[in-house]
């Protein structure tokens, strides 16, 4: 037992053994794969609890106690949440026993042979333990999230916004297991009371909302959920299109994100939520909400860029920029130069009239008007970076 132990304290005092199990995890179980910062500091801190519980175990021969057990279905259950795979989990689980009996192997001096069929064992036995118990505390609570289908579409929406997700896929089966299908392209619209006294939007309220917008969506799901003051919608990027109008109806004001992937929804609601926070009262035209332009230029005016000056010129200016357009954007530029659309015209030789008619025309095609004191500094720091 003597030996045993001293190879405990050896292994446990090193922390590479703790980061050689995340990465052989990472590399052989492909749910792991793409986890983020966050995510990987759970599993390094799981691994080192079960290499700690392991090693005891094998160090003092003696079995999982109530409280392990307890434990690991707890675990089991938080990955029944997050969409994780049981069969992924269980295999990496697998993969660390792997690795910790190598490094047991490799140990200075290495154990003796009764020592490591020991070891083999108590890592069998205690396998085989986890996967009866985590499978059926796995299946439980997916029972129970399915029973509660709201509730568990909201969970779903708040992971997503969270980045809590080891994939994709794996929000994907999610849906799928609750009767749903993750919209996909998406509008994400995050939206707050207008006034700027007034209270946060209830959960009920989020609802109503939801009704209002999650119409026929091709068979995808609309999502809704609350975080502090304001409502969270996912929706098919079509039923987003009366966002406008609905919100404009209920007295409140919001960022819609439709230009990011579904892997980057994390994304999509911190650039809204930071734009509701920074944008003045005058950006919040009745009847418009915020757009990705929009939150775009909040981000490089607040020293944050999330993307490059090339993507935010392609979101403010769009058709402006594309062949047989020129007129437009010489007309745009002139205006934003001068200041007023007869000091444009006369510059360009042009009847105000005609200059007019080009600005409307520039607002038809760009949702932008050049009138508009917010919408026009969009457009002039579009022109300005843009190549």
């Amino acid at each position: 037992m003597k030996e045993r132990e001293r190879i405990r304290q050896q292994l446990i005092a090193d922390p590479g053994v703790v980061a050689t199990i995340v990465t052989a995890v990472r590399e052989q179980v492909p749910a792991y794969a793409a986890l983020d910062d966050g995510r990987l500091h759970e599993v390094r801190a799981i691994a080192a609890w079960a290499l700690d519980r392991l090693l005891h175990l094998w160090a003092t021969d003696s079995a999982l106690t109530p409280a392990d057990v307890r434990r690991f279905r707890g675990i089991a259950a938080a990955r029944a949440a997050d969409g994780r795979p049981v069969q992924a989990v269980l295999r990496a689980y697998r993969v660390a026993a792997t690795v910790m009996t190598d490094e047991v192997a490799a140990a200075t001096p290495p154990p003796g042979a009764p020592d490591a069929f020991a070891l083999a064992r108590m890592a069998l036995t205690t396998l085989d333990t986890l996967s009866e118990e985590m499978a059926t505390a796995y299946t439980a609570a997916g029972d129970d999230l399915t029973a509660d289908r709201g509730r568990s579409l909201r969970l779903l929406l708040d992971d997503l916004i969270a980045g809590r997700h080891a994939s994709i896929g794996a929000l994907t089966d999610r849906a799928a297991r609750l009767g749903g299908q993750l919209p996909d392209p998406y509008c994400l619209l995050v939206a707050e009371s207008a006034d700027a006294d007034g209270a946060g939007v209830t959960p009920e309220a989020a609802g109503e909302l939801l009704a209002a917008l999650g119409g026929p969506g091709g068979g995808r799901t609309p999502l809704a959920t609350v975080r502090g003051p304001r409502a969270v919608l996912l929706l098919p990027a079509a039923s987003g299109r009366a966002a406008p109008r609905v919100v404009g109806e209920r007295g409140l004001r919001g960022c819609a994100i439709s230009g990011e992937s579904l892997d980057r929804v994390a994304v999509a609601y911190r650039l809204a939520a930071d734009a509701l926070d920074a944008a003045p009262a005058h950006a919040h035209r009745p009847g418009r909400l915020l757009t990705d332009g929009d939150a775009q230029v909040l981000a490089l005016l607040g020293g944050r860029p999330a993307t490059t000056p090339e993507q935010i010129g392609r979101l403010i200016l769009g058709p402006l920029v594309q062949p047989g357009r020129h007129h437009l954007m010489e007309a745009l530029t002139t205006y934003l130069d001068t200041g007023s659309a007869n000091a444009a015209a006369r510059r360009l030789g042009l009847h105000p009239q005609s200059l007019r008619y080009r600005l409307r025309r520039i607002g038809d095609l760009t949702a932008r008007d050049p009138r508009d004191p917010w919408q026009r500094l969009t457009l002039d720091i579009a022109r300005t970076i843009a190549p």
